[in-house]
């Protein structure tokens, strides 16, 4: 069953919590920082709804594939580097699919 969570908002809240534009993060350093932050886009992007539907499939292939144990797939994020440019191709399509919209929605 598709649910409508989570949605854009559940995406940008968890990029948020990191406190800056993570647009760039595929530049920071090949460190475990944000290992907690992919575990949880992971999570997020293995659960059914609309909004993830409306995602790129291989966004949801990936996160599957890592999710079920797809050695290939452990493999390749083990490396932080790897990691960082998923996480920061996602936090740009979604800011392409409202995340911009929904953070001018916010009380300043």
């Amino acid at each position: 069953m598709i649910q409508s969570k989570p949605d854009v908002t559940d995406y940008v809240a968890l990029f948020q919590r990191y406190g800056k534009d993570l647009g760039s993060l595929y530049r920071e350093p090949d460190d475990d920082r944000y290992a907690l932050l992919f575990e949880q886009v992971i999570r997020l992007l293995t659960r059914p709804s609309h909004f993830n539907l409306s995602l790129p499939a291989p966004f949801r292939t990936t996160a599957h594939r890592y999710r079920d144990g797809h050695q290939p797939t452990l493999e390749h994020f083990k490396d932080p580097a790897n990691r960082h440019f998923m996480l920061c191709d996602l936090h740009d399509i979604i800011m392409l699919k409202g995340g911009l919209a929904a953070k001018r929605k916010e009380p300043s």
